[in-house]
């Protein structure tokens, strides 16, 4: 046999016993492995992803979402009954959860109650509709055109920097004492958060889709309902919610106005009188009914997404 062939012989032998070798060390790892425990492998049991659904699962539904909000606040009243339990605080500095109780009951059996929440709501409402409403439109007109972008930013912007008590003592000399310089504090309030996000989202809307409009025939009013205002649906609506916590937060301002009724006259009344049980009964009503009325926009907020968005 030539020395060629010896030669190809060989690596040929080389080739196969490396193959062989392979095959067998993958055989023996495979069946190495399927003998393993997790714990012998290195791989640790799934436990965690496994205890990790259902976490997830409750807090996909509305109704785990809802008992999961509620730790926080039924801690904080556990917190206050066991500390004014212990006597850490006099009643005058933090009353108790059953004397706050108490005076929502005397001021239900009394029929000063509803008269109070039904005031403030409806001062509220009308505040933010008109605040919102009028953010939306001036927040269009800035937002599409770049001359009243520049005539009208750097005054809207001076304005927004203004403290809500600084508007009460002119609101009363040009409206006088009464529900108008009222409802206009709680409208200027509601007016900044909406103008601001609609003036924001209406600069950044695709102007692809803009042109695209146009080529419809779509113009003015007409292009800014059908196209560049739903477009901007998720930003109005986070203006929306912004306003209507500013305008529970222009309330209080706002019935400081020679107010005889309303929770925020209800806050002033309890602290010159020391009634601080009544104090954190009005503070406790505006958390709850402003939640309220934030967590029904929210639900106008889903709907008007599934529309237009």
């Amino acid at each position: 046999m030539s020395a060629s062939s010896e030669t190809q012989d060989h690596r040929s032998n080389q080739v196969y016993g490396g193959t062989a070798h392979v095959s067998v060390g993958s055989y023996g790892s495979s069946a190495a492995g399927s003998g393993d425990t997790p714990e012998a492998s290195g791989v640790a049991p799934q436990t965690g992803a496994a205890s990790g659904r259902p976490r997830r699962q409750l807090l996909n539904t509305a109704g785990g979402r809802v008992l999961v909000g509620l730790i926080v606040p039924v801690a904080m009243l556990a917190a206050w009954y066991v500390t004014t339990a212990a006597g850490l605080f006099s009643p005058v500095q933090l009353p108790s959860p059953a004397s706050v109780w108490s005076a929502a009951d005397e001021l239900v059996h009394r029929g000063e109650l509803w008269n109070h929440i039904g005031i403030s709501t409806q001062r509220v409402l009308l505040g933010f509709g008109i605040g919102g409403f009028l953010g939306l439109a001036v927040g269009s007109l800035v937002g599409l055109s770049r001359i009243a972008d520049a005539l009208f930013s750097p005054t809207i912007g001076a304005f927004r920097a203004v403290p809500s008590l600084a508007w009460v003592p002119l609101l009363i000399l040009w409206m006088q004492i009464g529900e108008d310089s009222k409802v206009t504090l709680i409208a200027i309030g509601a007016f900044f958060p909406v103008f601001t996000t609609v003036y924001l989202a209406l600069r950044h809307v695709d102007r692809n889709l803009i042109e695209a409009a146009r080529a419809f025939g779509l113009r003015g009013l007409q292009l800014l309902t059908t196209v560049q205002l739903p477009a901007v649906v998720p930003s109005i609506f986070s203006g929306l919610r912004l306003a209507l916590a500013q305008a529970w937060l222009f309330l209080v301002a706002a019935e400081l106005i020679a107010s005889s009724m309303g929770l925020g006259f209800l806050l002033t009344d309890s602290q010159y009188n020391g009634r601080t049980d009544r104090l954190l009964l009005a503070i406790v009503l505006l958390a709850v009914i402003g939640k309220t009325s934030d967590a029904l926009l929210g639900l106008v907020e889903r709907w008007a997404i599934r529309r237009w968005a």
